[in-house]
Formats: C-alpha cells, structure tokens, sequence
C-alpha cells in the first residue's frame, strides 16, 4: 500500500467512518490531492484552498444534508493552514465548528508526516529514521521507494496479506485459517526471525520452529516495550534487563497493541495474553514503588494501580486529578472486564456526586431565600444531586468487594452528599416553619385530580388514565417524563404532596374533592383518612370514590395486571385508574438489601412507559401521572443518626412525622396542622429538623417534611395518534467473545451492534433493552446500569452503526442455559438473541 494510500484509508476514512466530519488542517498542501480524491457519493469534500468564504458556505450546506436520502454521509473539509491550538483561535476559525462535531487532523504528535510513514511501513523503520534525517519533507515518491519490492513472499503467500504490520498482527492473533497454514507450510520461520528484527528490533531468542514458542516470546517482548515505553520514570531494577524494543519502533508498538486491544477479534486474546505476561515478568510486585505508570494501560495491574489512584485523589479531595484518572481510563480495555467495571462505575458515580455536591452547595445561598425559591430550585437543578445519588447507592449494591479498597471511598462520597442534604434541610425546615405547606401558588397535590384530570373528563368521550404510582421521586418522574417525551406530548410539573408523606394520605389526596374534603383524623393510638366523613381504609375505599363519581364511565386496575391483559378495556369507559406499589414496596419491604434493590427502580419506570404504550393503542387521549410521596435513601447515615420524640402527646405517624400536641426543640420542629394542610383532629404536625428518622437503620424512609419526601412530580401525556416506525430486528447483532458459548463470570461483557445506517432515520438513537431469560422466561440476568446502560430504565441508546460493550448481571443463584436478548423496552419486541451458558468456576 502506498503512503498516500495508507493515510487516506487508514487516517483520513478511518476517522470520517467514526466521526462523520473531519477537518483536514494542511499548512504545507501536502494532503490536498487526497483529500480531493475522497469525494464520492457517500463523502462531500469542501476544499478552502481558493476561497474561505466560499469554503465556509459549501460545508455548512453539506453539514446540514448529512444523513439525507440521497445525500453524502460524511464530510471532509481541507483547510490549508495551521490548526487553531487555543480557545482564542477556535472561535476566529469558521470550521472549528466541523472539529467539535467530528474530527480532525492532526490530532497529537502521532499525525506529524514522519509518525504515518512509520505507521504505514512499520518494517522499515530504521530506514526512514536515516530518510527523515537527511530530509525532513521527503517526497510521497520517496517514502514509496523504502523497501525495494515485496519481502516476506513466504509469509505473505501463507498468511494472505500484504504489509508487515498485517503479518505481525497474524503471528500474534492468527485466524484458524492462518494458525491452520502456518502449521502446514514450511521455510516462513526464518522470514519470521528477519521481519520482527527489521520492524521491532526483536532477536528471537526462541529455538522453536512452531508458531507457538514464537508467538508467546512475540507477546511478551510487544507488551513489555509499550509499558516501558508509557513509563514516565525509568524502569525498575529487576526489569532492566527484560527484552524490549528500541525509540524508534515505538510508534509500530503502540499502533499494534491499540489494534490488539481495539479490535472485537482479538481483544479476548489480547487480555489472556496480558495477563499471562504480567505474571511471568511478576511486573505488580516489580513496580510497587511507581506510583505514574502512564497512559496506555497494557497490563491489568496498571488498570488497578489507576484505581487506587483515582481513590486516593477523592479522598484528599482532589477532585481535578480524579477526574483526570477516570477520563483516561474510561476506554481501557480492563474496563470491558465486568469486575473492573464495577469498580470504575462505583469510582466514577461518586466522583459524579461529589461534583454536583460542591457544584450545588456552592448555589445554594443564592437559590433559598424562601420555600419557593427552594422548591423552584430543587426542581430545576438540586434533584440532579439526588439523582446521582440514587445511581451512586445503585453502584455500591452492584459492586461485589474483594476487598476493601473501595469502603473508604463509599464512605467519603456518601459523607459529601449527607453535608449538603443536612445543608438543605436546615434552611427547609426553617422556611416551612414561616411559611406553611404548601406554599402560595404551588399545586397541592390535593387539588390535581380536580384541577387537571377532572377538567379532561368535562370533554365528551375524552379518555383519560390516571397512574397512581407509590413513592415516585421528582428526580425518577423528571427521568421518566424525559422518556416518554422522546415518543409523547409530555409535560412535568412540581406538586406538593400532602402532609404527613405517608401512603394512605398521599393516595387519598388524589381523589377528588381532596383539596377541600380530606381528613386526618384520631383511630385510637393512631391515626385513619376520611373524605368527606367516608373512611378511606384502603385501596377498594379510595377506588370507591371514583366509581360512585363516574360510574360505567370508571375502571381501575394494577398497573402490571393491565399490562398483561389481553381482554380489551371497555370502549365506556372514559376514566382508567391504573395503579402501581412497586417502587415503595421494592424499598420498604426490603429494608436490609434496599440498595441491592434499587436495581428494580428501572423495572418500574419501564412497566409504566409499557402501560402508557399500550393505552395508547387501546385509544386514549391523555395520562396523567401522579404519586403520594417522595423518599429519602438514608445510606449516608451514621449509626448515632436517630431523632428525640419532643415532649408531649404524639401519635407517631410514620418514621419522620408526628401528629397530636407538644413543643418543638433543637432536634425537632413543631408546626400548627392547619398551617400546613393538615385538617383533622389533631392540632400540630412535628418532624425531624434532620435527615434522620424516629427509628434507627433505615436505609429508606419517608413521612416527613423535606424536598426528597414532599416535592413530588405530576406528569401529562398527551398521547400521539400516531404509528411511531420500529427498529428492524435483523439490524441488531449480539456477540460474546468472538463466537463463545459459556460464560465464566456473573458479570459477561457482550458487544451489541445496531448495523446499518439507513434502517429508519439517519441520526436516530434507538432504545434497547437487555435480558437474560430461562428457558422458563424468567429474568435471569439484565445489563448493568452504569457506563452505556441508563440507571434508571436499564436500556442502552445506541445509534446506527453504532457499537457497545454491555456488562451482564446474572443472578447469583442462577446456572445453566440461558438466552440474551434484545428487547424494544416498550413493546418488548425482539430484536435479537444469543443463546449461552453458565461456566462458572467453583
């Protein structure tokens, strides 16, 4: 391959397939024929050489059409001049725009003319060390001469391919063809010998004449150089002597391990090999002493070493250079390693938390100079920090320890969020104190039903579902507003739930004539709901409203039940009440495995985004979507954080709110009831001033007064009579290591393809959905949430062409055959499957 053949395919095509759009910056024109020759029916070439105003126009044109029918598909942009290396220069520059959707060139000191001739003949490295010398800007001609004529004819005939970056890549990760010919013909070994020395300075030590003992001496030497190259100290004394590459082989070592490392067909073996090496060289306990080992993450101990590093600067609060450490090792290939993810995904929620914490705390003054400006605030941006650390607490119950290398990393982040919430909290309690619940001009989750469901019934023959879910927080109904808008006319919308924050009131309040009817009245110690003076006892008493109200025009359901039903609803019925306990009764119900259970959150907004489906096609016009409370995860809390009862006569209503007489103190606050919504028989409400609870070890609490238990959301949905187009099933590809059929570990990466760019819409992002099901249908296994995987739905977005490595949760009590499978989350459609295996060592 020529020089000008290897960087327009393998720099120039190879980026624009990934990127789209590159910007080629060329101040010698030494790129301008092939960056001209590119132009096809599937590339726009826009050459600035002549005019940039011309040049400016063409490729914002070509921009805009990319992804059309019958339009270019990707866009290069040739640009004679130096590429802008500030801030400064990128916005005087009119095709940085093209750079930040896309590419460019040169990207590093990899691109510089001298680094792609190495790269494109990789076994004349030496040769074009002496060339460059002499020349520094040799002729496309000259770098084309280098060599002479085709070597290695026994290799090349063996093999099937060409260059001697091919042929090296062959003797380290052969294809059973390959390994097949190479057992079979003779007279390739000495060639073997002359080509590694030529290209990578590597005097086979080996006296074998197999492929076997050259390639485990191959491995090692490779391996070995690209980690003392990446090294930015010397290496250790007990490695001194090991064999490896000379400075100029560099750029081939490092282009053949990213392309061992990156390609899906050898990155299994690229990771066995790695970890073989590793132990023969006993690199780990060689390099305890280092604390930088670079940047290329060749060996699994240096993806572990990063870790440590990444903790270490949490822990002293160096919140820069962990986020440094995550960045640069996000792509590692020890990250595809289910166990490694964990731990990174753990690391890198935290960090995520412990950024939005300072970011909010630092806003928070600004933001809470009343109840509604605090309310107004949570809702815009402060619900974001609980919402990182739900999915942080999610991290911690997927993470397995093997030791306790990350406890106090937990610790810390969970200790950084508690000191903002306590933060919150005081000036919460203190407004609400002043103020009263709720505040004026806030919906009261009391007058919902009245002032918007109430209002869409006045309509004739309008069909209305009204979705009662248990425990909805704002942050999950702002995630599960932002999925059904991507489909839907959805809007979300701050309500106040009713005090005390507890199930049989919240749910009652969403009945109609709650703002005005609803009671919270004596029952003996404790405390019974009337509206209207009729007892609200439980679910058949608050669906009895309804009935009596609407009549045939009325239906009430489980959510789930609706779901699986077959038999249509009633063309009558106008009023649809579909209820859902899941998310409360997940967490409630489980109170020492509440953080493991957090991975069923996702379960939930997924059953309701399936209900809101299929009413859709059973003809409705609108949802509303609504709950009683919110909720609190306490897993930051210390075991000494329990609140003091205050003095008086208290009927305890839930873990966070009292109800009877009495005074408030340093610990609790002691409210009138009317003032804040509460009418009935008893004269004031308390509460914890804290996050903390009546009772001690909860992990999951709700009742009380604070933004996370009584700002809830109310989402509607007007509904779109219209077919939306569906992900063709063959355009799904689910692989697991090349073709293998049993799994050895409880956390399997699989690779997930959507192929093709012309299935619906050039641009589109697709939702899927994992799982691994029995042959019994049941739910063995589903994607772990973090990294590619959504945290709260479980689904990952993937656009055409586009490909992702997917981490499996299987059950622990599962084993034996199972089938993966790739689901539409909504309609629960399959895409594709994969049939595997449990291999698990014992």
């Amino acid at each position: 391959m020529s020089i000008a053949a290897f960087i327009r395919e393998d720099i120039f095509r190879d980026r624009l397939k990934k990127a789209s759009a590159l910007v080629v910056y060329d101040p010698d024109r030494r790129y301008r024929d092939i960056c001209s020759a590119m132009e096809d029916d599937a590339t726009a070439v826009v050459d600035a050489s002549e005019s940039s105003i011309e040049a400016r126009e063409a490729a914002m044109l070509a921009f805009a059409s990319l992804g059309r029918p019958n339009h270019p598909q990707f866009l290069l942009v040739y640009v004679p001049t130096t590429p802008p290396l500030t801030d400064e220069a990128r916005q005087t520059d009119p095709f940085a725009v093209y750079v930040a959707c896309g590419a460019q060139f040169p990207s590093g000191d990899g691109d510089g003319f001298e680094s792609l001739c190495r790269k494109a003949k990789p076994d004349h490295a030496t040769e074009l060390l002496r060339l460059f010398a002499e020349n520094p800007s040799p002729s496309f001609a000259l770098i084309d001469n280098i060599g002479g004529g085709l070597s290695w004819p026994t290799l090349r005939t063996c093999l099937n391919v060409e260059s001697a970056r091919e042929i090296i890549l062959a003797l380290l990760a052969p294809t059973p063809r390959q390994a097949e010919q190479l057992k079979t013909q003779e007279g390739w070994v000495p060639e073997a010998k002359a080509l590694l020395d030529r290209s990578l300075g590597l005097k086979l030590m080996t006296r074998g004449k197999t492929l076997t003992p050259i390639a485990d001496e191959l491995w090692r030497f490779l391996l070995f150089s690209e980690f003392a190259f990446s090294l930015p100290t010397g290496l250790p004394a007990a490695l001194s002597n090991v064999p490896r590459a000379p400075d100029v082989a560099r750029p081939t070592i490092e282009m053949l391990c990213d392309k061992l490392r990156g390609d899906p067909a050898t990155r299994s073996e690229y990771i066995t090999r790695a970890e073989v090496v590793e132990g023969e060289l006993r690199l780990a306990e060689s390099c305890t002493a280092l604390v930088d080992l670079g940047n290329r993450g060749t060996f699994p101990f240096e993806e572990r070493t990063s870790l440590a590093a990444a903790v270490k600067a949490l822990l002293t609060e160096d919140i820069d250079g962990a986020r440094v450490v995550v960045a640069r090792h996000g792509g590692s290939v020890w990250v595809g390693k289910g166990e490694s993810q964990a731990q990174w995904g753990l690391v890198e929620a935290g960090l995520h938390l412990v950024e939005a914490s300072e970011d909010a705390d630092r806003q928070i003054v600004e933001n809470s100079r009343g109840l509604d400006a605090l309310i107004g605030f949570y809702a815009a941006s402060l619900r974001e920090v609980d919402r990182l650390q739900r999915e942080f607490e999610q991290a911690v119950g997927d993470y397995v320890p093997v030791d306790t290398s990350l406890s106090d990393a937990v610790d810390y982040c969970r200790r950084r969020y508690a000191r903002l919430v306590e933060k919150v909290q005081s000036l919460f309690t203190r407004h609400f104190e002043a103020t009263g619940w709720p505040p004026p001009g806030r919906l009261s989750n009391a007058d919902v039903f009245d002032t918007i469901v109430a209002p869409m019934l006045q309509e004739s023959g309008r069909r209305v579902a009204f979705i009662m879910v248990d425990a909805l927080r704002y942050e999950l109904g702002v995630t599960l507003h932002r999925q059904l808008a991507e489909t839907e006319q959805a809007e979300i919308r701050v309500a106040c739930a009713q005090l005390p924050s507890v199930t049989p009131v919240g749910m009652a309040s969403l009945l109609p004539s709650a703002g005005g009817g609803l009671r919270v009245m004596r029952d003996g110690d404790g405390f019974c709901v009337t509206l209207d003076g009729v007892r609200m006892a439980g679910v058949p008493s608050r669906m009895q409203v309804l009935r009596a109200r609407f009549g045939d025009r009325f239906a009430e359901t489980q959510l789930d039940t609706f779901i699986r039903a077959k038999e249509k609803v009633s063309d009558a019925v106008e009023l649809l009440v579909l209820r859902t306990l899941d998310i409360d009764g997940h967490l409630e119900n489980n109170p020492s495995g509440t953080l493991t259970t957090l991975n069923l959150i996702h379960q939930s907004l997924k059953a309701i985004r399936r209900a809101v489906h299929k009413l859709k096609q059973a003809g409705f016009a609108d949802v509303v979507i609504a709950t009683d409370h919110g909720f609190v995860l306490n897993a930051h809390a210390e075991a000494g954080d329990v609140c003091g009862k205050p003095a008086g006569g208290w009927a305890v209503v839930h873990d966070r709110a009292l109800l009877g007489e009495g005074e408030g103190d340093s610990g609790n606050f002691v409210v009138a009831a009317e003032k804040v919504g509460v009418r009935g028989d008893f004269p004031k409400l308390g509460g914890p001033r804290s996050m903390a609870p009546y009772r001690r070890g909860l992990l999951y609490f709700h009742g009380g007064a604070s933004l996370q238990e009584a700002v809830v959301p109310v989402i509607t949905v007007r509904l779109k009579q219209v077919r939306q187009p569906e992900l063709a099933a063959a355009t799904v590809a689910l692989s697991y290591k090349n073709g293998a059929k049993r799994v050895t570990t409880r956390l399997p990466v699989v690779d997930l393809a959507v192929e093709g760019e012309n299935m619906f819409s050039l641009g589109e992002a697709f939702e899927i959905l994992l799982e691994a099901h029995n042959k019994k249908g049941e739910t063995v296994g589903e994607a772990k949430r973090g990294g590619a995987v959504d945290v709260a739905t479980g689904t990952v977005t993937v656009k055409p062409g586009g490909k992702v490595q997917v981490t499996v949760k299987m059950s622990m009590e599962f084993e034996g055959r199972f089938t993966l499978k790739a689901l539409n989350p909504v309609t629960m459609a399959q895409y594709a499957s994969l049939d595997l295996e449990t291999d698990y060592a014992v």
